[in-house]
């Protein structure tokens, strides 16, 4: 016998209230649910992603425990305008895995030696080269290094590795001595930063631009090397590497290490007279007071003095009489003008193939390392030898 239950005794209204709550109280429980499961799903995700090593993107959650890329800081000796300069800039960039910044002189200072400047200002500008964080200094190679490794200019602490280069010019033997690009690297060695000095064998009349662009594309397995090598603690110490490139780059003979030898270009001097020196505002545009100090002088030369510079048999000297103003004694000062340029020597010293200046001749990319303490020089030589053959496995 069916029982059937009468709902009379409750408003019909009221009923249907009731079931709408309890159906809404499910759906919100359900989406309560789902989203815990979603978030415990997420959160497995992360953990897994975080110690996969499988795939190309298995890095990306630890972003900020990624090292940043090594600092390599680019001088020369040539000028900030120096297209060996960019040609090395713009390869060490589009490498993509340096952090490239460049302070170099805003003028060729090829050859002030290791000369520094004291207790005058000077101006760093900043500039564009090749994507790099560049600055043109109103100072010699020396003050570049210096004043880039100081912490004064950047705001690094200390780069992994200072090059000076890509240099017009070989730099061998004694004219070491006379090189603004070699002082850039010692002052980076005395500094306690690795450093190298890269020079293409530029050939008068022979060389072209693209010479320096293969003379880079050639020493840059080279650069990387080293690099690598000073991050794992095996490259050479106590000594900064000075690097020749032959003047067919591409046909070089491959990597030797060289001794320096006693080689030198000759100085020469000569006189010139006063028509062929540049105004005073060319000359010393940087130095206004001296410029005016120019000018007086030459407002106060003597007629006297004019007419012995017309009357001088000599040719090329500038012999002139200049009096002090409001001074009428017949003491006299006598000034004469030269000019001084390198001369290639024609004979070559007897040497053989370990000398820097005959291997670079011969068509060998050279390594020749230089130290600060000359005593230390044949250890030096085997490091750097055992570390050349080392790092490329005679693959050059």
């Amino acid at each position: 016998m069916a029982t059937s239950v009468k709902n009379n005794f409750m408003n019909p209204d009221l009923i249907s209230n009731l079931q709408q709550a309890l159906i809404r109280r499910n759906d919100s429980m359900e989406e309560h649910s789902r989203k815990v499961q979603d978030h415990e799903a997420n959160k497995a995700v992360a953990v897994a992603s975080s110690i996969s090593f499988g795939s190309g993107n298995d890095h990306q959650a630890k972003t900020e425990d990624t090292p940043s890329k090594p600092v390599v800081l680019v001088t020369n000796g040539d000028g900030i305008d120096s297209i060996g300069l960019a040609c090395l800039v713009e390869a060490l960039v589009r490498d993509g895995h340096l952090d490239v910044h460049v302070c170099a002189p805003q003028s060729d200072r090829s050859v002030c030696g290791h000369s520094v400047t004291l207790s005058e200002t000077l101006a760093a500008c900043s500039t564009e080269i090749g994507g790099a964080t560049a600055y043109e200094v109103s100072g010699t190679p020396v003050d570049c290094v210096s004043l880039a490794l100081s912490g004064a200019l950047f705001s690094w602490s200390k780069p992994v590795l200072v090059i000076s280069g890509m240099n017009k010019g070989s730099i061998c033997g004694q004219n070491m001595m006379y090189s603004g690009a070699v002082s850039g690297a010692r002052e980076a060695l005395i500094c306690d930063v690795p450093s190298l000095c890269i020079s293409l064998d530029w050939k008068k009349n022979v060389s072209s631009e693209s010479d320096l662009k293969d003379a880079v594309t050639v020493c840059l397995p080279l650069i990387l090397a080293a690099i690598r090598d000073i991050k794992k603690g095996i490259f050479p110490k106590n000594c900064f590497l000075n690097i020749g490139i032959p003047s067919c780059p591409l046909t070089n003979k491959g990597v030797k290490v060289t001794r320096e030898s006693t080689w030198r270009s000759s100085l020469s001097w000569y006189a010139v007279s006063a028509n062929r020196l540049p105004s005073a505002g060319q000359f010393m545009s940087s130095q206004q007071s001296l410029g005016i100090m120019l000018a007086q002088l030459g407002r106060d030369a003597s007629a006297a003095g004019a007419a012995r510079r017309l009357n001088s048999h000599r040719k090329n000297v500038e012999i002139e009489s200049v009096g002090v103003a409001g001074n009428h004694s017949p003491k006299q000062t006598v000034k004469k003008h030269f000019k001084s340029e390198f001369i290639e020597k024609n004979e070559q010293q007897i040497a053989d193939e370990d000398h820097d200046f005959i291997a670079l001749e011969k068509g060998f990319i050279t390594v020749t390392p230089s130290s600060l303490s000359p005593i230390a020089s044949f250890e030096i030589q085997s490091s750097v030898s055992n570390w050349i053959a080392v790092a490329f496995n005679s693959h050059l």
